[in-house]
């Protein structure tokens, strides 16, 4: 189990929104390659990347400073938003990203989610962001219609492993995590979650590290950025939990 802190990026700066509202946006650093190089000082390994531009654009639209992230800092990249063909997917991982998280793209073409995970495996992952229960599409703004844990099962079956799962009632606004959306969740898909959304401050750490082997990951970003959550320590109870 491993902290991803994690760096929106919107008009070229580190934000993050609440409940995915582009109308809530708090900027925190005008540089987020700066940004990404204060997590690595902190200890972090992993780094959790959204390009909020390109998730509504469809379009890998902050890719020169992610690549810029991947040239200047020892991270490993967690990159999503955006990705919906194999000429962008393919973009994203030539620059290095080491994970690519491919969220709209699989409900609306299928088709390329299966050719992705066909063709790169491990490096892809499967964003399933979910409002009430139901997965939601085109940088949250739309809603699907499906199911979240019925479609998690269904990627399971055409290869995915790795999930980046996220509830969006809780993303951004500091309420504290579900565990037991998290485990019903991994129980579903058959491997081990990426958690995201709520994280408001250490015990969440420690609640989800109490199931680790259900937890793959940890996302955190505004907790973070505000001080209600210590990095370093958050690093420290996921490498325990680990151990």
């Amino acid at each position: 189990m491993y902290m991803l802190p994690a760096i929106d990026i919107l008009d070229g700066k580190a934000v993050r929104l609440a409940e995915g509202d582009y109308a809530q946006v708090t900027i925190y650093n005008d540089d987020p390659v700066e940004q990404a190089k204060i997590f690595e000082a902190q200890g972090a390994t992993w780094l959790h990347v959204v390009d909020l531009d390109g998730a509504k654009s469809g379009h890998a639209d902050n890719l020169p400073i992610i690549e810029r992230i991947l040239a200047q800092t020892h991270l490993q990249v967690e990159v999503g938003g955006g990705i919906r063909n194999t000429e962008t997917l393919a973009r994203v991982i030539a620059a290095g990203a080491n994970r690519v998280v491919l969220g709209t793209s699989l409900v609306t073409d299928p088709d390329f989610a299966q050719a992705a995970v066909s063709e790169y495996g491990d490096l892809v992952a499967a964003g399933v962001d979910a409002r009430e229960g139901f997965v939601a599409v085109q940088g949250w703004t739309e809603e699907s219609g499906l199911e979240a844990e019925e479609f998690a099962s269904q990627l399971a079956k055409i290869g995915y492993c790795h999930m980046v799962y996220t509830d969006i009632a809780r993303d951004g606004m500091q309420t504290g995590v579900s565990v037991e959306t998290y485990l019903a969740m991994a129980r579903t898909f058959g491997y081990p979650v990426i958690a995201s959304g709520g994280v408001a401050d250490i015990q969440d750490i420690v609640n989800l590290s109490e199931i680790s082997g259900h937890i793959e990951g940890i996302i955190a970003g505004r907790a973070i950025y505000e001080g209600t959550l210590d990095l370093a320590e958050a690093i420290h109870v996921c490498e325990q939990a680990s151990a």
